[in-house]
């Protein structure tokens, strides 16, 4: 088994970390601020963007799994720094630079997304992570490094909290049956990207040399609007339906006021407008990894919230 190394610890920065030590890998994982000791996990205190530390930190490894992430107001300035140290790490100590990606770089798109479609986004966060995969790919095609992207829409599941559009401003709601808020249309098609799926596809390519010099798609279920996934849900809960209510825009006008978070989303509503579809068929048809079924999605998500609700905190 090898070492990997994990650079963030949010949701999917934690998933790959312990699905690694599941696997028998010995994991890494590099935050700024570091944390307590856990079962196969070595915490490392970095800034990530620091190039000569992240490349110490990544001697003898395997993998250097990119998932770390500034905050979303902060991506254009924070960004690109942690892509040029990953891709510094990865060339100098030899490691398969994994990362993970979104789906922003392609801009407003007709019909499903594929791999093959331009990176033609032009808002800032889409371009800057265009640009990041755009360099990796560059250094990939030189021979300088080896690199691979994982694309995932929207996280989904346990583990996936303040961030997620089917999480934090949700599920506490839905649990006690009250109405819940969708950003855009909640009855536009949207595909979902179950947190464990991408975790293992992630690690899946890793080690797969065929994978590396391109961006796939993680394994993604059928798109499924937030009425239809909020339907699913309160019926695993088994609280009713609840009602789910389109934000009106003054809402998020006033939000924008006071919260970063919601200023930047204006850039990417249209992948809740409009029908925002995840073509996963390169991916499936090459390797391993599947999309869990839905109602197992569903199951797995609605039990986790219920305890993490019921845990003080």
């Amino acid at each position: 088994m090898s070492l990997h190394v994990v650079m963030g610890f949010g949701p999917a920065g934690a998933a790959t970390a312990r699905l690694l030590v599941e696997e028998g890998h010995s994991v890494r994982v590099v935050t700024r601020s570091g944390r307590g000791a856990e079962p196969g996990i070595e915490h490392l205190a970095l800034d990530a963007a620091d190039g000569r530390r992240l490349a110490g930190a990544a001697r003898g490894a395997a993998a250097i799994h990119h998932c770390a992430a500034p905050p979303y107001h902060r991506w254009a300035a924070e960004w690109p720094p942690l892509i040029a140290s990953a891709c510094g790490a990865a060339e100098e100590t030899g490691a398969v630079l994994v990362m993970l990606g979104n789906l922003y770089g392609y801009g407003p798109v007709d019909g499903p997304l594929t791999e093959e479609l331009p990176l033609a986004a032009t808002g800032a966060k889409g371009r800057v992570r265009a640009a990041g995969w755009e360099a990796a790919r560059k250094l990939h095609d030189e021979g300088r490094i080896r690199a691979v992207e994982v694309r995932a829409s929207d996280f989904f599941g346990p583990g996936v909290t303040d961030g997620g559009h089917l999480a934090g401003r949700v599920m506490p709601p839905l649990l006690r049956g009250k109405p819940v808020s969708a950003l855009g249309d909640p009855d536009a098609p949207h595909s979902w990207s179950y947190l464990p799926d991408v975790a293992r596809t992630l690690v899946e390519v890793a080690g797969e040399e065929r994978a590396w010099g391109r961006a796939w798609h993680a394994p993604t279920g059928p798109a499924l609007s937030v009425r239809e996934m909020v339907d699913r849900l309160a019926a695993r809960a088994g609280t009713g339906p609840v009602a789910v209510r389109r934000m009106p825009s003054v809402v998020l006008g006033a939000a924008a006021l006071f919260s970063p978070l919601v200023r930047e989303l204006k850039e990417i509503r249209y992948q809740f407008d409009s029908p925002f579809v995840v073509d996963s068929t390169a991916y499936e048809t090459e390797f391993a990894a599947r999309a869990t079924p839905v109602d197992e999605q569903v199951g797995a998500t609605v039990d986790w919230w219920r305890e993490r609700l019921a845990t003080p905190r």
